[in-house]
């Protein structure tokens, strides 16, 4: 053999080598990657044709297959349409999968490893793989109310709410409006879809949006638990009766001309009051004044001990809250605008159920989930979720006496509207300034104890038809919040 030739034959092993390596590596390292790839159209093809799994409440379909009569022999239906759109999501054959359909595809689609006794034995009986079933945590009850509690305030109202379990983290309603039909996006009328798709990513209200765990906006006065737990934390104040600083306006010197009031312009019934005084009054100028006795560093701690800064919800795409955007040290009247709520602090709905249900929970923060058990299509249970602690965000003691304010705030404060004959009930109120052109955003905090039940809720209203002087978290959240906890408590 002349050189040439050797050569030749050794370029064309080395080749031979590299594609046998990789398809190799595609087939076994990458297969499960691309296998799920969104927008993978042989394995959607593969997908339409399977008795996919349903996504179940209370043991009924929120997400299900149903047989149809074209070449995909199933087609996927929900049922409720857009009440539990944010946690289903889609599955489309142009768009792919979103939410639990993507997070939970290989249980619905049967390609999970542990279903692979089940693939073998429809293999042998030539039959199509089956999917595995997920049941979620939500209570139906709670969900709808939650959502007839927002759409009551008009075709307009743009808001989420958030309910969770503060001993588990179950996630009990998950409700964003507006919201959109997924059964748009997983018809087999692809010229259809395509038109759906192009409507629902255009629309300014933004329906696909989960505004319970992807919106980030400022919590106002409900960041004030955070405020209040760092400052009984730290020792600038030991008890709910300590006086702290108030009156009418938060003065900073240094030659700073900016000072910071009051929302209603008051002084919060005199120029020291005490600490539950102040967050039954929601007053700006005492806690203000607490976030600079606390400072940046703290503050930031203790939000982050509530879940601040963290992706803690696994199966649904979340969006840290935030206290700060970074590490430059804040000036005073910023500082002290955090500590109420504003500057650049920014938090989800879930996060703010999330503070409630950690205070209520006796200072520990429960990891937020929504997928409580997985079953096999025999139902044979494949998962089942257990609780954990995210963090302790609070002693047990501050707890104590974060609850104690916030009863007295629903009792004779800001915060009446929440109010549950026979039922322990905390709650904190919240507006946040906006932008000129529009109304403050509305929020509510709250939790309910019913002996061993016990329900945390946040409920945002970012706009409504409602007058701009009407919009108040107390007054537009509140009730809204309400309902979901006599829901959740069978009140």
């Amino acid at each position: 053999m002349n050189k040439p030739i050797r050569n030749l034959a050794i370029a064309c092993l080395v080749m031979f080598m590299a594609l046998l390596v990789n398809i190799n590596y595609v087939q076994f390292v990458e297969a499960d990657s691309l296998n799920a790839k969104n927008g993978n159209k042989r394995v959607i093809n593969e997908e339409f044709s399977r008795d996919r799994g349903s996504i179940l409440v209370d043991g009924k379909p929120i997400a299900e297959s149903v047989k149809s009569k074209d070449e995909y022999k199933f087609q996927r239906k929900y049922p409720e349409g857009g009440l539990y759109a944010p946690l289903t999501g889609y599955f489309s054959y142009i768009f792919g999968r979103s939410a639990l359909e993507n997070s939970e595809n290989r249980v619905l689609s049967g390609s999970d490893d542990r279903l692979f006794v089940n693939r073998v034995i429809d293999l042998l009986s030539n039959k199509q793989p089956k999917g595995g079933s997920v049941e979620v945590t939500i209570d139906p009850l709670a969900q709808k109310t939650a959502a007839e509690g927002l759409e009551a305030l008009g075709k307009g109202t743009k808001g989420a709410v958030a309910a969770i379990n503060p001993k588990t983290g179950a996630v009990l309603a998950m409700v964003t409006q507006p919201s959109y039909n997924p059964n748009r996006l997983a018809s087999h009328d692809f010229a259809k879809v395509q038109k759906s798709w192009e409507e629902l990513t255009t629309d300014k209200n933004q329906p696909m949006l989960n505004r319970t765990t992807q919106q980030t906006l400022p919590p106002g006065s409900t960041f004030k638990l955070v405020t209040a737990a760092a400052a009984l934390e730290k020792g600038v104040v030991d008890d709910v009766d300590d006086k702290i600083k108030a009156g009418a306006r938060l003065s900073f010197g240094g030659g700073i001309t900016y000072t910071l009031p009051n929302e209603n312009g008051g002084n919060c019934g005199g120029d020291r009051i005490t600490l539950e005084q102040a967050m039954n009054v929601s007053c700006n100028v005492a806690f203000g004044a607490l976030a600079l006795k606390v400072g940046q560093t703290d503050l930031a701690e203790q939000a982050g001990k509530f879940g601040f800064g963290t992706d803690p919800l696994a199966d649904l795409p979340m969006n840290p809250s935030r206290f700060t955007s970074g590490d430059t040290p804040l000036e005073q009247p910023q500082l002290a605008q955090s500590g109420i709520g504003q500057f650049e602090v920014a938090a989800t709905p879930l996060q703010m159920a999330m503070v409630a249900g950690g205070i209520a929970n006796d200072g520990k923060v429960m990891k937020p989930y929504v997928v409580d058990t997985v079953r096999a299509p025999n139902l044979r249970v494949l998962d089942k979720t257990q609780p954990k602690t995210l963090s302790e965000a609070v002693s047990a003691s501050t707890a104590r006496k974060l609850q104690e304010m916030m009863v007295s705030t629903v009792q004779v404060g800001t915060a009446t509207s929440a109010q549950i004959p026979g039922i322990d009930v905390g709650a904190k109120t919240g507006t946040a300034q906006s932008t000129a052109d529009r109304p403050p955003y509305a929020w509510f905090v709250s939790y309910a104890k019913d002996g061993d039940d016990s329900v945390a809720v946040a409920v945002l209203v970012e706009s409504s038809n409602t007058a701009r002087n009407e919009i108040a978290g107390g007054r537009l959240a509140g009730p809204i919040a309400k309902s979901v906890m006599e829901a959740v408590l069978g009140k």
